[in-house]
């Protein structure tokens, strides 16, 4: 029923579980790498248990942290207190520091019963955790065990922070069909009371369920407010990443390395807010979440006839935004209906989260004004007078590159003329209601498509990585695919024809100098990645599908529909620039191209394949795309991407150039001679290969450059 991919270091862990003594909590990381390596001996009750006392470790070590850490910013001041003031000041610096420490040291150990650094884990295990990662695991384990209610409880709390994945999407919807299964099964074992809170409040709130909106969204401001301070502790006493981060040849002095360290601190805590705001499985935080908590009930209390209250909420948001002025008005409305003798003030909680952000605000924008580095502020309402005059320069600045970007897009979008003949624009960006977008008709001819359909089968019968395997994106589709690199392998080994290898590197450089001439002219464009694909649907298990083929996505981008942003950063493959699909048959029932608005939901154009079709698209947030399950049939392509950068060029498409000259010389047909035309009429004139892969000058890549090196796995996430 269930697959399960995982990170191939846990299979390397080398770690036991030791042998614990009452009041002991054992180091989270050694019972996971343990639950995990029981998992995939499928030893499943061990598993279960192991997971689940990792789960009640790193809960019970995050809380003893937060307990202390707040037991002993409270037990050690800053500096030192009184008695330290008296000496000199290195006493008042460090007396408050080291008093501080080892009340964290003693306090830790006595909970935990170990020394502190028992339990410091890898980031990439801290990552799991934070991605809920041992209930994927722990849901199989509990299917297996046939403890259904527990697994749909598992799969539930992983899918709430790992909406994307659609395996996990694909076993919610099995469990629901299930008979035994019931609705309070599905249960978020990780679920956090602000959000029930707040979630259930607004939804009163949208239906004037004014009363109950109240209670709901009181209860979660309380409980935000006290995540926040929760967060904020968390934040005290060493970083984890300290040691990871630190570079070899840059090692601060003895008071610098404590500056940066409070800084990094107060920075921390400033974030928290976009913590506590951010919903499981989203990438961005709620803006304005607790400002945003009193402007509702504000209003709530207005509609419930309590105006005492709804002028108190109304004074503590102005506490963030004093010159608001539709709140202005309210609470001039309120002191005429409470009486101008009445006394409204902002909520003491209110006035001291408000009055301390400020306060850190100050500080770490003074650090950053004249000792360097940067801050996120998270908040709107951060007065402007705070922020120095340096930084707002900054920002302005960073204003108009984004505004000149912006003019460079509009720029790039008067086209270049097509450098073949024959070659047809069938819908433009216009057209397809988007921008950067484009469909040309004609690209191959039938005969060519034709031979590059049977290089794709003679391919799977020679047997290529991807043979037979599932698609790595539904289960309802087999997956094939092909390299150029592959592809002149085959050739040189017998396996298929010469000449349709070939063909298959004509075929995409000539698609790329269409795009290049199209959206870049004058600006080079090189091979990212060029991959054969054949996805081919599963006939016994179309029943019933909901899924797609292929989910929406941005090919440069991290796509966060609920925060309609896209963030350039890695695992996203950031340097890609365009992106194309050169079609090859339309002998299938689905299998379409779509585009989509952010929100990957308000689909806004549709391309159909067809022998010879190329569509191609920038390859940013503007151009989300998906496309259609593929319900019957074999549905064939070359997926192309490419990209400005030399040093990320593709180098398997170099190597398998070295091969074709290779075959060229030793058929003595030497680099600019004409070759004959081969059984399908081609010619190397029609379809030349040029330097669009070229080896890049240097032999140094960045990690994860050269695709080469990448598991066939993780390249197939993205095709088309």
């Amino acid at each position: 029923m269930v697959s399960l991919c995982c990170p191939f270091f846990l299979l390397l862990l080398a770690a036991s579980t030791a042998a614990t003594s009452p009041g002991r909590l054992v180091p989270y990381d050694l019972l996971y790498a343990d639950g995990v390596r029981a998992y995939f001996a499928r030893d499943w009750g061990r598993a279960a248990e192991l997971l689940q006392r990792a789960l009640h470790s790193y809960a019970g070590l995050r809380e003893a942290r937060r307990a202390c850490r707040a037991s002993c910013r409270r037990e050690a001041a800053f500096l030192g207190g009184p008695a330290a003031a008296e000496g000199p000041w290195e006493a008042a610096l460090f007396g408050g520091v080291l008093q501080r420490a080892d009340c964290l040291q003693h306090c830790l150990g006595s909970r935990l019963g170990a020394a502190p650094s028992a339990h410091r884990a890898s980031r990439a295990i801290r990552r799991d955790f934070e991605q809920r990662e041992p209930y994927n695991y722990l849901q199989v384990a509990f299917f297996q065990l046939k403890k259904l209610d527990q697994a749909v409880s598992a799969a539930h709390t992983f899918f709430v922070a790992n909406p994307q994945h659609l395996q996990m999407r694909e076993d919610i919807e099995k469990y629901r069909r299930m008979s035994g299964v019931k609705s309070d099964n599905f249960r978020d074992l990780e679920a956090t009371p602000h959000w029930e809170a707040y979630e259930a409040g607004v939804q009163h709130y949208d239906a004037d369920e004014y009363l109950q909106a109240v209670a709901r969204l009181e209860e979660s401001l309380t409980e935000a407010l006290s995540a926040l301070e929760e967060c904020r502790a968390l934040c005290e006493g060493p970083w984890e990443d300290e040691d990871e981060e630190q570079e070899e040849d840059m090692q601060p002095g003895l008071y610098e390395a404590i500056a940066a360290h409070y800084i990094q601190v107060l920075k921390c805590r400033q974030q928290c807010v976009l913590e506590i705001a951010t919903k499981p499985g989203r990438i961005s935080a709620t803006e304005d979440f607790i400002p945003s908590h009193l402007d509702l009930l504000q209003f709530a209390y207005d509609q419930v006839g309590n105006q005492a209250l709804a002028a108190e909420c109304a004074a503590s948001y102005l506490l963030f935004y004093p010159t608001d002025e539709p709140m202005l008005e309210k609470m001039e409305q309120y002191r005429t209906e409470l009486g101008e003798d009445t006394a409204v003030t902002a909520r003491e909680s209110i006035q001291h989260y408000v009055q301390r952000s400020l306060m850190e605000k100050k500080l770490i924008y003074y650090a950053v004004e004249h000792l360097g580095g940067t801050f996120n502020d998270p908040d709107l309402w951060t007065p402007d007078e705070l922020i120095p005059e340096s930084l707002k320069e900054k920002h302005r600045e960073d204003q108009e590159k984004q505004k000149q970007e912006t003019l460079d897009v509009e720029e790039s979008e008067k086209r270049g003329p097509l450098p073949f003949e024959g070659i047809a624009v069938t819908m433009d960006s216009q057209q397809m209601n988007g921008t950067q977008r484009v469909v040309f008709d004609r690209v191959l001819t039938e005969s060519e498509c034709k031979d590059l359909l049977r290089l794709t089968k003679a391919a799977g019968e020679a047997g290529d990585g991807y043979r037979a395997r599932r698609s790595p994106h539904t289960p309802h589709e087999r997956f094939e695919g092909l390299t150029v690199l592959k592809a002149m392998q085959l050739a040189q080994n017998g396996d298929v024809d010469w000449r349709d290898a070939k063909l298959l590197l004509q075929a995409s450089e000539k698609s790329r100098r269409i795009i290049e001439s199209y959206f870049a002219p004058g600006k080079k464009l090189h091979f990212s990645f060029t991959h054969l694909v054949c996805r081919t649907a599963v006939d016994e298990e179309q029943e019933g599908r909901m899924d797609l083929s292929h989910p929406v996505h941005a090919d440069n981008c991290l796509l966060d529909p609920e925060g309609q942003e896209c963030w350039r950063e890695p695992p996203a493959y950031v340097y890609r620039d365009y992106s194309g699909i050169l079609y090859l048959n339309d002998d299938f029932q689905g299998g379409g191209l779509f585009f989509t608005e952010m929100d990957t939901v308000t689909v806004t154009a549709e391309v159909h394949p067809k022998c010879g079709r190329l569509v191609a698209f920038s390859s940013g947030k503007e151009n989300p795309h998906g496309v259609w399950a593929v319900s019957r049939g074999r549905r064939c392509a070359i997926a192309l991407w490419y990209t400005h950068s030399q040093e990320h060029a593709e180098q398997e498409r170099v190597k398998a150039e070295e091969l074709m000259e290779q075959r060229a010389v030793e058929q003595d047909q030497p680099d600019g001679e004409e070759r004959q035309a081969d059984h399908s009429g081609r010619s190397s004139s029609e379809f030349p290969v040029s330097s669009g892969g070229a080896r890049p000058t240097s032999r140094r890549h960045k990690p994860g450059s050269d695709r080469m090196q990448q598991p066939k796995e993780l390249r197939a996430r993205d095709e088309f």
